[in-house]
């Protein structure tokens, strides 16, 4: 059926793996869920090594997922399931977008895309995944326009 993006994916073997990296199908993680429901964290790493590209999401919901904080994710994405700053970054970004459909205009920063941009006080980018018990996030911009400023 080749979609888009699969969500979850909790469970999987290699001939799912192969089968996901054949179709291009982006694999959407949401390591929050796992974790407040105790449950085992995907393998991201057999994913990323198997050449799926793997989106990671919040799932924000009352009953799996009460976060929306996407630094935490990232955290649960490089302590749980190996993923290197780098990926779980992009993982929150390009491939999010692409497992959305949007990444001719959403997902990074290029000419004529959307000016959606969320900048961190942090001195090194792996910070954003490294602290998980504060907000960093000083400034939002979503289509050039300020959302939130630092105070």
């Amino acid at each position: 059926m080749e979609p888009v993006s699969l969500d979850h994916l909790d469970q999987i073997n290699d001939q799912d793996i192969m089968l996901l990296a054949r179709n291009r199908t982006v694999a959407t993680l949401v390591p929050a869920a796992n974790y407040f429901l105790g449950m085992q964290f995907p393998a991201a790493r057999k994913l990323i090594d198997g050449g799926v590209a793997v989106a990671l999401a919040t799932d924000c919901n009352p009953g799996s997922a009460p976060t929306i904080s996407m630094p935490f994710v990232l955290s649960l994405a490089c302590t749980q399931m190996k993923m290197s700053p780098a990926e779980a970054i992009a993982a929150a970004t390009i491939n999010g977008a692409w497992a959305l459909r949007l990444a001719q205009r959403k997902g990074s920063i290029a000419p004529g895309k959307d000016a959606d941009l969320a900048i961190f006080e942090v001195g090194d980018y792996r910070e954003i995944a490294y602290w998980v018990d504060g907000n960093y996030c000083q400034q939002v911009i979503a289509q050039g326009m300020v959302l939130r400023a630092s105070d």
